[in-house]
């Protein structure tokens, strides 16, 4: 297979992305990560801010309404990729449209 154009790559990473995402999510420790594991350390989890004018789409990576585990974390994996994807390719074009605006003067 030859990947020859910077399209072919960009898509085919966000395909790898999105099998990782889905397939591998659900074998993810139960065990509290990071920031979560600090909270608990220090004593402070569960004493988070909930008034903020919006929520996470997936919560502790379950996606709202599904009850059953082996579904509901795999589609909030699929969907945090897809939002990150789009928004850094969002991103990436209205930059890559600024800068040729400012070359091409």
């Amino acid at each position: 297979m030859k990947i020859d154009s910077t399209r072919s790559v960009i898509w085919l990473g966000l395909l790898v992305a999105v099998g990782i995402a889905f397939f591998l999510s659900p074998f993810a420790s139960k065990a509290p990560d990071g920031l979560e594991r600090v909270a608990e350390d220090k004593g402070f989890i569960g004493k988070e801010v909930t008034n903020t004018p919006y929520q996470a789409p997936a919560a502790n990576y379950a996606m709202p309404g599904i009850k059953n585990e082996w579904l509901s974390t795999p589609l909030a994996g699929l969907l945090g990729t897809c939002l990150t994807f789009g928004s850094a390719y969002g991103l990436a074009q209205l930059l890559g449209k600024r800068k040729s605006r400012k070359v091409g003067r």
